[in-house]
């Protein structure tokens, strides 16, 4: 518990300086809008152009492990996006759903985390899993919302716009270009490195303070609180049961790949998807609601989890 409680805390921390700022006025209405487009726009580009620039294919090719956490995180992902959209759901906010019910915050929780618990040992996968969540995951989320809102019916000229909206996305074009810069074998120059790493580092506390900013100037209706319960139970739950199957049962994973999968999959949800709904003006009250309850119950189920790996 207390290695939970030390990396859960800064977060409710930066929720809470967003909220008293907006409270108290010290920053405006506006606010939450413009810091999150900050992050949209500038630092979370930095950071996925940064890990796709550096990353090497030996560093990520760990295939059970990637076939484990990946296919935790889409069939979670698909599952809760078909399930919504069979209520009635929009494809966009069908979409974000599915990303709040699957988007672990492996970045600012499961890297620490990972360390605390496995050691240095435990920093390779918490790597790979922030790598996988933030541009795999993300970027077909962004997919399937950037499909949904264009209305046009011919399938040429639709296709034609999403690929046109898409390369608009600062979100999908940025790991693209890491990824071509990798594929090059061209360093990244020091000042360049430096300048990644300052609006990368703006990202998570950015987002946070922004999530507690709109939380401050939006309350949520009664409808919003119950719509987000799903979300969190499937994340918090389902998607740890479902990893451990594979990492366990399926791919039969060595014991510190396994359990860091496991690990990884019962983390509370990221500020990925809130991100995206106040970027898309899609359900944001849903959303930030989904992460404030998963962040807080996840004191729950990750003593859970570690007591289960300590056995």
């Amino acid at each position: 518990m207390f290695h939970v409680l030390s990396v859960v805390l800064p977060i409710f921390a930066l929720i809470l300086v967003g909220w008293l700022c907006r409270r108290t006025n010290r920053l405006g209405p506006q606010a939450a809008s413009e810091i999150n487009k900050l992050v949209v726009w500038l630092c979370l580009p930095a950071m996925l152009f940064k890990v796709t620039a550096t990353s090497t294919w030996a560093e990520i090719w760990q295939p059970g492990f990637l076939a484990a956490f990946t296919g935790g995180c889409l069939l979670v992902f698909f599952a809760t996006l078909v399930w919504r959209l069979v209520q009635g759901r929009a494809l966009p906010a069908a979409s974000i759903d599915g990303l709040s019910a699957s988007y672990a915050n492996t970045g600012y929780m499961g890297i620490p985390l990972c360390l605390l618990v496995f050691g240095q040992d435990g920093l390779e996968p918490a790597l790979i899993a922030s790598l996988l969540v933030v541009c795999v995951l993300f970027a077909i989320a962004v997919v399937c919302i950037e499909v949904g809102l264009q209305n046009e019916k011919h399938i040429g000229r639709a296709i034609a716009v999403v690929l046109k909206a898409l390369g608009k996305n600062p979100l999908v074009v940025s790991p693209i270009l890491g990824g071509l810069w990798a594929a090059a074998g061209i360093g990244l120059p020091t000042p360049l490195l430096h300048f990644l790493d300052m609006l990368a580092a703006a990202t998570t506390p950015c987002a946070l303070v922004s999530l507690g900013l709109f939380l401050a100037q939006k309350q949520e209706t009664q409808g919003a609180q119950v719509n987000a319960w799903p979300m969190v139970a499937i994340k918090l739950v389902g998607q740890p049961l479902l990893t451990g199957f594979l990492a366990y049962q399926v791919f039969d994973l060595p014991p510190l790949w396994a359990d860091s999968a496991l690990l990884l999959s019962a983390l509370p949800t990221g500020t990925g998807p809130f991100m995206l709904a106040e970027y898309y003006q899609r359900e944001a009250a849903v959303v930030s609601r989904s992460i404030l309850v998963s962040t807080l119950g996840s004191l729950v189920t990750l003593s859970l989890c570690l007591l289960w790996l300590a056995r």
